[in-house]
């Protein structure tokens, strides 16, 4: 793997999406270094469903493509199934950096697939994730919070190369944060050595 693999988690709530997509609009092509390549997630949730752009299956065309061996990375949460294809193996070998909307779940065996992945963290402080869950009004606040023990045990992740990227702020922050790690301004990407961003 020539490339880097930046694999990027966050608690529902934290605002990953956005923080991906601020700064995917401003990952240039020809703008000096390796080109930055944001994967698609193929999932069995309706195209129409909102929230990312990814690839909607079926859960017999997904199953059918796993069993074709076509998924990089896949895992199964909240009753939906996420896939990423193997066309990122060929991005990592042209020595592309690799953006994937991971799982905290799946982190071990992502590791384990990648030795050399960058996982990156976008967190909030619970006070804030919790005045954000209650504004979306999709669940009680026992349900909140046990979302917010979930996150927690996210947080606590531990990995050498984990960065953390704090979207408790205006988005600009969190989005350059992670900007700089993608195009390896932050000064830890791919060094190996653990660092903090945001």
């Amino acid at each position: 793997m020539s490339g880097r693999l930046v694999y990027v988690v966050g608690p529902s709530g934290a605002g990953k999406d956005s923080v991906m997509a601020w700064a995917r609009e401003r990952c240039a092509p020809g703008a000096g270094g390796p080109p930055v390549l944001f994967a698609h997630r193929y999932i069995t949730r309706a195209a129409t469903a909102g929230g990312e752009n990814h690839v909607a299956l079926s859960q017999a065309e997904f199953q059918a493509r796993l069993d074709a061996g076509l998924f990089a990375l896949h895992w199964d949460s909240h009753g939906l199934r996420y896939g990423v294809g193997c066309e990122i193996d060929l991005w990592l070998a042209a020595g592309c950096t690799v953006v994937v909307n991971g799982s905290r779940a799946y982190l071990d065996t992502a590791v384990r697939r990648y030795e050399g992945l960058e996982p990156v963290l976008v967190h909030v402080a619970d006070a804030v994730l919790r005045e954000r869950l209650r504004a979306r009004g999709r669940e009680d606040e026992d349900e909140i919070e046990r979302r917010l023990e979930r996150g927690r045990g996210l947080a606590a992740c531990a990995h050498p190369r984990l960065a953390l990227v704090d979207n408790g702020a205006e988005l600009a922050r969190a989005g350059r944060a992670l900007l700089d790690i993608l195009t390896g301004r932050a000064g830890w990407a791919g060094q190996g050595r653990m660092g903090k961003a945001g």
